[in-house]
């Protein structure tokens, strides 16, 4: 049977989601945590890649059992959380047909990246930017990211994505205080480093370096090295995946 499991993880001590050799991932724990709770070996497949130090709120994983039935869902979920690390917790496991998949079947995805303007001593997961920054500018920039489009300007160089293009539904800046501020940006797709190089060029053009048509010269050139300086992978968040079918809770 396959299973659906959603998950958060604080992304701080892990090289990324997927498992590398000789690097700690989010993927080997839960792995190793599901082989010890359900007694069989587990391999995981993640709703998509996730760099180091990212963290992720509602992550979706896909897994199989050689059982047809999960005894106590309940219980399983509490054995899974005993035995993983404190910074990754289990929410719930949802029974899905066989042929579902926690990645090609979502339909979207949501990032946001948190920033401070002032020193937090609470702020840990935030990046601190003490730039005076236009934030009307940065949503003129962020809404001409709308729609689809080739964004190898913000993919990390030597991907091997089949193709670069996405489609970004929502790109925008909100101010959540007087000092924190938040990027939220949802696609059908994201290229690995995608998020944090557009909002290290949102920030470029908020400090006013460039103005806001600059981000058709980005996205036309089709070159990493056209576009901002990625911005640190800690203040960065998975928040939400959707899928084309309902998700429920055995």
């Amino acid at each position: 049977m396959r299973l659906f499991l959603s998950l958060s993880y604080n992304g701080s001590p892990f090289c990324g989601w997927q498992s590398q050799p000789g690097g700690r991932s989010i993927q080997g724990e839960l792995e190793r945590a599901l082989s010890i709770a359900f007694g069989e070996s587990i391999a995981v497949v993640g709703a998509g890649r996730t760099d180091a130090g990212v963290n992720a709120r509602n992550y979706i994983a896909h897994f199989d059992l050689t059982a047809d039935e999960v005894k106590e869902p309940s219980q399983k979920i509490r054995k899974l959380n005993a035995i993983l690390p404190r910074e990754i917790r289990v929410f719930d496991i949802f029974c899905v047909s066989p042929d579902a998949h926690a990645r090609f079947d979502a339909v979207s995805r949501t990032y946001r990246y948190y920033l401070h303007t002032a020193k937090d001593p609470f702020a840990h997961l935030s990046y601190l930017y003490t730039f005076p920054l236009d934030m009307e500018a940065m949503n003129r920039a962020a809404a001409r990211l709308l729609g689809e489009h080739d964004f190898s300007s913000f993919e990390k160089v030597g991907s091997d994505n089949g193709t670069s293009l996405c489609t970004v539904t929502e790109a925008r800046w909100e101010a959540l205080d007087e000092t924190h501020l938040v990027f939220t940006v949802t696609a059908n797709r994201f290229l690995r480093n995608m998020v944090r190089a557009m909002v290290g060029t949102l920030l470029e053009i908020g400090r006013g370096r460039h103005d806001e048509a600059w981000m058709d010269e980005v996205l036309a050139a089709r070159d990493r090295g056209s576009a901002g300086q990625s911005v640190p992978g800690e203040a960065l968040f998975l928040e939400e995946i959707r899928y084309p079918y309902p998700l429920t809770t055995i």
